[in-house]
C-alpha cells in the first residue's frame, strides 16, 4: 500500500552514536554537568548494545535507571529531553506529585505509559506521512482542481496517477495545436480548462484564491475518566467506540488555496499510511527505546508506618511506581506495552529529603545516581554564548524579524552572568532560569520601543546599559525576590 517505516533493527538510529558523540551532541545545548551527560550517554549506548546482543540474553538485559540530583534550573529536564530527541525516542515528562492524590484529583501511574504510547504512535505516523508526501501532493493537486473546476465525468480509472508523463489526462493532448473549441465536447473543454489551471497551480498563481473545503466538524468535549486503575483506559475506549458508531459530521469552510493545500496534504498523507503497521512499530519503539522522565521524585520520598495523611499517599505512589519501573505490562488502547526496557530517569532537588528516603525496592531500581552541580558565574556566561538555542540568540532572532540588529558585547554578557550568580546566591537559587528574568528586565524597555520608536538599525548592549536597567533591583534585595 505504501512505504512503511519499520522499527530500527540492530540499533537502527543509534548505530553511529558512541557515548563520547552523545556527550558532544548534548554539549551543543547544555553547559557543564559532565557526569550527568556521561551517565545518560552510557545508558543510551547500552540500548544499542542490548539490541545487538545474542537473542538468548537480550531480554534479560535491563536498563540502568538514573536519578539526577540537583537544584532547579541546572539542566536535569533538558538533558533527558535532548537525549530523547537525539535518539528519536518516545519521551514523556511527568511530575511524580501528580499521582499523590489518586482517587481525588490525581491519575494512576499507568497513565504515563499510556501517554508515552500515544506520543510514540504520533511520532511514527508523522514519520510515515513524511515518507508519502510526494504521492499525497499529487492527490492534493487533484482535489484542489476538483474544487476549482469540477470534472464533468469521471474516467474509468479514477486514480490521480492516470496522467501520462507530459502531465495530460490519458487520451487527451493538451499541446494539440489543431484543437478547435467549437468542435470539442464539454468533457474535452473541461479537461483542457483543468490542465490550464493545473499549470497555474504548479506555478503558484492561484495561492490567494478561495475554495470551499470540507472539514471535520468539532466533536464536542473530550471525555476523560479519572479514578481507579484502568478506568482512564475504559474512558478512552468508550470514546473511540462512540466515535466509530456515530456519523462523522463535516462542514464546508472557505480558505485560501495555500491554506487548503496544507490541510488537504495532512488529510491525504493520513489516508496513505498503514495505521496498523504504524501502531505495531510504535509499540515496539516505546518498549525498546521509550524514555520516561519522573520529575520531583523527592516530593514523594519518605512515608512510614508512623506517618499519616500526605506521607502515606507518597509511599503509596512509590509502591504503585515500583511494578512499572521493575517491568510490567500496561494495557493501552493500542495494545499491551511491556515496560521492562523503558528507561526511567528520575530527578529531584532532594533539599529536604534524601534518595535513601525512597522505599528500598524503588531505590534498587535506580542504581545510577548523579549529583548535578550548581551553576557558576562562568557557567552562566557560557550558557549565554555557547548553546545553539542561547537566550541571547533567541532575542537577536526576534528583533531581527523587526529589522533591528541586536548585539551584546562581552562585558555586558559577563555582567549579566555576574548578576545572575549573585542573585541566585543571595536570594534563591533557581539555576539558569535566573537568566530569563534578568535578560527580560534588561531588554524590557527596548522590546517595548520596537517598532514604534525604533524601526531599524543596530543596537549594542554594553555593561553600562545592563547596569542601568537592573541597578535599583539588584540593590534592593527585597524587591529582587519578586522581580528577579
Amino acid at each position: 500500500m505504501t512505504d512503511i517505516i519499520s522499527t530500527p533493527t540492530k540499533g537502527g538510529y543509534l548505530d553511529n552514536l558512541t557515548p563520547r558523540q552523545i556527550v558532544a551532541a548534548l554539549d551543543n545545548f547544555i553547559i557543564g554537568q559532565k557526569e550527568a551527560k556521561k551517565s545518560v550517554a552510557i545508558a543510551l549506548r547500552n540500548r544499542w548494545r542490548r539490541m545487538n546482543s545474542d537473542e538468548g540474553i537480550k531480554d534479560e538485559i535491563v536498563p540502568n535507571n538514573i536519578i539526577l540530583i540537583g537544584p532547579t534550573g541546572v539542566g536535569k529536564t533538558e538533558i533527558a529531553r535532548r537525549l530523547a530527541k537525539l535518539a528519536k525516542a518516545p519521551f514523556i515528562k511527568v511530575e511524580a506529585t501528580k499521582f499523590t492524590e489518586v482517587g481525588y484529583v490525581g491519575r494512576d501511574v499507568e497513565s504515563m505509559i499510556r501517554d508515552l504510547t500515544e506520543i510514540g504512535v504520533s511520532m511514527v505516523k508523522l514519520e510515515m506521512q513524511q515518507a508519502v508526501i510526494p504521492k499525497a501532493k499529487e492527490m492534493v493537486e487533484e482535489r484542489i482542481l476538483d474544487l476549482l473546476i469540477p470534472p464533468l465525468r469521471k474516467p474509468r480509472n479514477t486514480s490521480p496517477y492516470s496522467r501520462n508523463t507530459t502531465g495530460a489526462i490519458s487520451g487527451f493532448d493538451e499541446k494539440n495545436e489543431n484543437f478547435n473549441p467549437q468542435n470539442a465536447s464539454d468533457e474535452e473543454l473541461n479537461e483542457r480548462t483543468r490542465e490550464k489551471f493545473r499549470v497555474k497551480l504548479k506555478n503558484g498563481e492561484l495561492e490567494d484564491r478561495k475554495v470551499d473545503v470540507e472539514v471535520k466538524a468539532g466533536s464536542g468535549q473530550t471525555m476523560q475518566i479519572f479514578g481507579p486503575q484502568g478506568m482512564e483506559e475504559m474512558g478512552m475506549n468508550l470514546q473511540d467506540m462512540l466515535g466509530n458508531i456515530m456519523p462523522k459530521k463535516t462542514k464546508k469552510r472557505p480558505m485560501k488555496i495555500s491554506e487548503a493545500r496544507e490541510y488537504l496534504l495532512q488529510e491525504e498523507s493520513e489516508k496513505l499510511i498503514d495505521h496498523e503497521a504504524a501502531v505495531q512499530t510504535a509499540l515496539e519503539r516505546v518498549q525498546s527505546s521509550g524514555i520516561v522522565f519522573l520529575d520531583e521524585i523527592d516530593k514523594i520520598a519518605g512515608g512510614g508506618s508512623k506517618q499519616s495523611g500526605p506521607d502515606v499517599s507518597r509511599q503509596g505512589v512509590q509502591r504503585d511506581l515500583l511494578p512499572i519501573v521493575e517491568g510490567s505490562t500496561v494495557t493501552t488502547k493500542y495494545g499491551m506495552v511491556k515496560t521492562d526496557h523503558i528507561l526511567f530517569i528520575a530527578s529531584g532537588a532532594f533539599s529536604t529529603a534524601k534518595p535513601s528516603d525512597l522505599i528500598p525496592e524503588l531505590q534498587g531500581r535506580f542504581p545510577i545516581r548523579v549529583e548535578m552541580n550548581s551553576l557558576t558565574e562562568e557557567d552562566f556566561y557560557n550558557i549565554l554564548t555557547t548553546p545553539q538555542n542561547a537566550l541571547t540568540k533567541q532575542y537577536m532572532a526576534m528583533l531581527k524579524s523587526e529589522g533591528v540588529d541586536l548585539h551584546f558585547n562581552d562585558e555586558a554578557l559577563l555582567e549579566i552572568a555576574r548578576v545572575a550568580a549573585e542573585v541566585n546566591r543571595e536570594v534563591e537559587n533557581i539555576g539558569a532560569r535566573r537568566l530569563h528574568t534578568i535578560l527580560s528586565t534588561v531588554l524590557e524597555e527596548l522590546l517595548y520601543s520596537v517598532p514604534d520608536d525604533i524601526h531599524s538599525g543596530t543596537i549594542t548592549i554594553d555593561k553600562a546599559y545592563v547596569g542601568k536597567q537592573i541597578e535599583s533591583i539588584v540593590r534592593n534585595k527585597d524587591l529582587s525576590r519578586y522581580i528577579l
